[in-house]
């Protein structure tokens, strides 16, 4: 009888559970549509980094030019400032980001009206979904030197108007700010999930024992997001080397007074692109960006390895 069990289980195959489970498969079609166009299909694309590009023979029939592409932009003077700066900028985002998104994941978690609560979050999850070229119009609106409201707010104190476009200073604080104003709803919304789904016997206990909040935070929320924490830290990783481009350029643009503080690899890429024939060839930008790709695939790698040996339960793979 558990033979014949066992081979019945053996035998339901994939056809098996798209015909058991038919609606759920159909629900999942969109996405891995959109992800084999967008994401997979688009790899291909990846060969012109070992081509000597040239657009009238397309990808294809370039000649090819093996490791070339990645020699040039490696033996760039100016890659390593760029590397610093990109993954100096991503660890701040990094960083401050999982600060603000947990402790504002924490004091959701806190408040008792849940209609406070639901209304609250979507005020903060709402930047989210604003274009970051709106986004530039507001900076730009806030902190230009004529008519920007701080300057406005600055003369009707009595002080002179600070130049926020020509200092290069404060624009490091100013983009990590914008980032957490326009990431901070989004990102909590994980560790908001995983506070709900505590036993809330667990925080009935220890208020009866007479702990504090702060004592049931550290004790009982803090613990049950770490698993979450790590591996959404461990995934960021893999953007260490990318992202945030938009944001730099839009906010900033081709300032001269400003690119020295906020260039970054993406950057870079996209201002060689508007003068292509002056600048970096296509093939280097498409090996650059695979680059990027590499580091932060073999990233997650080694800091996945390394998380199995200090605490294997929280790994990903």
């Amino acid at each position: 009888m558990a033979q014949a069990s066992a081979a019945r289980v053996r035998k339901r195959g994939l056809g098996y559970e798209l015909r058991r489970n038919w609606v759920m498969f159909l629900m999942l079609l969109p996405t891995v549509v959109y992800f084999g166009i967008f994401k997979y299909i688009p790899m291909g694309g990846a060969i012109i980094a070992f081509k000597n590009y040239k657009f009238p023979l397309g990808i294809m029939r370039s000649p090819w030019n093996g490791l070339d592409n990645f020699r040039f932009f490696l033996g760039n003077d100016k890659f390593g400032t760029l590397i610093g700066m990109t993954i100096s900028y991503n660890l701040a985002f990094m960083v401050t980001g999982l600060i603000a998104q947990v402790g504002l994941a924490l004091i959701l978690s806190e408040i008792r009206s849940k209609a406070f609560k639901k209304i609250s979050h979507s005020l903060i999850f709402l930047p989210y979904f604003i274009s970051m070229v709106v986004v530039s119009f507001i900076t730009y609106s806030l902190f230009n030197k004529s008519f920007g409201s701080i300057n406005a707010g600055l003369a009707a104190l009595g002080f002179a108007p600070f130049d926020f476009y020509g200092t290069s200073g404060i624009w490091p604080f100013i983009l990590v700010v914008v980032s957490n104003w326009k990431g901070i709803g989004y990102g909590s919304i994980v560790y908001l999930a995983v506070i709900t789904g505590i036993n809330p016997e667990l925080h009935e206990s220890a208020t009866i024992d007479g702990a504090s909040v702060w004592q049931r935070i550290w004790f009982i929320s803090l613990p049950h997001l770490k698993h979450t924490i790590i591996i959404l830290t461990i995934m960021g990783l893999s953007g260490i080397l990318a992202g945030g481009g938009e944001m730099f350029y839009q906010l900033i643009g081709n300032n001269p007074m400003l690119t020295k503080a906020a260039d970054t690899i993406d950057t870079y890429i996209f201002r060689s692109l508007l003068n292509p024939g002056a600048s970096v060839r296509y093939e280097i930008n498409a090996a650059l960006g695979l680059f990027q790709q590499i580091c932060g695939f073999v990233l997650i790698l080694a800091v996945n390895t390394a998380t199995k040996f200090v605490s294997p339960e929280d790994a990903i793979f």
